[in-house]
């Protein structure tokens, strides 16, 4: 039985409403509404969605103060109403790191970077990460798979003074000691032999050291976590690793060599079916557990070992459920494909693409 007790309930709601819940909250853009986020980040002074659908990127400056609040800044439309693929093509991951912010511009292959936080929409990236210049949208820099290219990286973390990418198409996970500049090799490469393959598994099989889709990252000075979302698991490695070298931790499977999903039936609290995104603050993990509409979260990071049991479940009554919006209408406490989470003290962050919003929950533990 877990002793910590958790009271949770979600604080705000940034997206259009929905009326009576019986359709989803609106999608065209302005400044309110969000268009299938993919990624979300807050801490005590900003708010940064991407905006994937509408391929922008809206910040909200300070906490908003009510739900559906509009945002202040958006980045790669010239306005607020103009959607269309331009500086961004799906941008995901969103992060805020030593001052400069960061977008996972994934299907343009590549991450960019602000040097500073934007004051004006429209603002231009200083630097790209993945790409020679920002006219590059090329996978692998329009050439062979390799050590300084990206194919869809969704996301990205900064973990212990480590820059980790979760170069996703490339089925593998980079890593840097500091913040790189482009063109950097990385220090480690996870989940492939060397920088020119990219075989899914290794070409092997699901194992301790394969990735199928990699697309998420979190960890701490102790374990680095990958939410390996096309195996349907979560694999830790304890210590972070500075080699290529095998997981000690699998979550959402039995064992190492399993990829086992089954749609449509009661999960409980130990399996998942794509878990896309991952957070941790202090000793909590959440999973993004986004095919089973549910945020599963561990009060006690797992960091050894295999199958371990979330402690609680939001988006469902219990770990039985799984339907979008519990199959009834969407809620404030409803979701429906959560895709990227965030975690910053008692908040938790959740991109509820699905839902066409994004939706910070206050967790309480005694």
């Amino acid at each position: 039985m877990d002793t910590i007790k958790l009271t949770a309930y979600p604080e705000r709601w940034l997206g259009g409403p929905a009326p009576g819940g019986l359709v989803l909250p609106p999608a065209h853009p302005n400044r309110i509404h969000l268009y299938a986020p993919r990624g979300v980040y807050v801490d005590d002074d900003i708010v940064v969605a991407a905006d994937s659908g509408n391929h922008r990127v809206l910040i909200w400056y300070s906490w908003p103060e009510n739900d559906h609040a509009p945002a202040d800044i958006v980045l790669g439309q010239p306005d607020f109403e103009t959607e269309g693929p331009k500086l961004f093509h799906l941008p995901t991951g969103v992060a805020v790191i030593e001052g400069k912010l960061f977008v996972a511009d994934a299907w343009h292959h590549r991450l960019l970077i602000w040097e500073t936080l934007p004051k004006i929409n429209n603002q231009p990236p200083d630097y790209v990460l993945g790409q020679e210049d920002l006219s590059g949208t090329s996978p692998n820099r329009g050439g062979k798979v390799s050590p300084t290219g990206f194919y869809w990286p969704y996301n990205f973390a900064y973990i212990d003074e480590w820059f980790y990418v979760a170069d996703t198409g490339n089925r593998r996970v980079l890593g840097w000691k500091g913040l790189p500049e482009d063109g950097r090799v990385p220090d480690v490469i996870l989940g492939q032999p060397n920088g020119y393959v990219n075989s899914e598994n290794r070409g092997k099989g699901v194992g301790t050291d394969t990735y199928r889709w990699p697309h998420a990252l979190a960890g701490d000075g102790n374990t680095l976590y990958v939410a390996d979302a096309g195996n349907h698991r979560i694999l830790g490695y304890t210590p972070p690793p500075e080699t290529d070298r095998p997981a000690e931790l699998v979550l959402g499977q039995q064992d190492f060599t399993q990829s086992f999903e089954l749609p449509h039936v009661p999960q409980g609290p130990r399996r998942f079916r794509f878990p896309y995104g991952i957070a941790q603050y202090d000793n909590l993990l959440a999973v993004a557990d986004t095919a089973n509409n549910r945020i599963l979260l561990f009060t006690e990071s797992p960091r050894k070992g295999a199958y371990h049991p979330a402690s609680y479940v939001i988006g469902q009554a219990d770990f039985e459920g799984m339907g979008e919006n519990r199959w009834k209408a969407v809620t404030r406490d409803s979701l429906c494909w959560p895709y990227g989470i965030w975690c910053h003290q008692n908040r938790l962050a959740i991109a509820d693409s699905g839902n066409n919003r994004v939706i910070i929950w206050r967790l309480e533990f005694t």
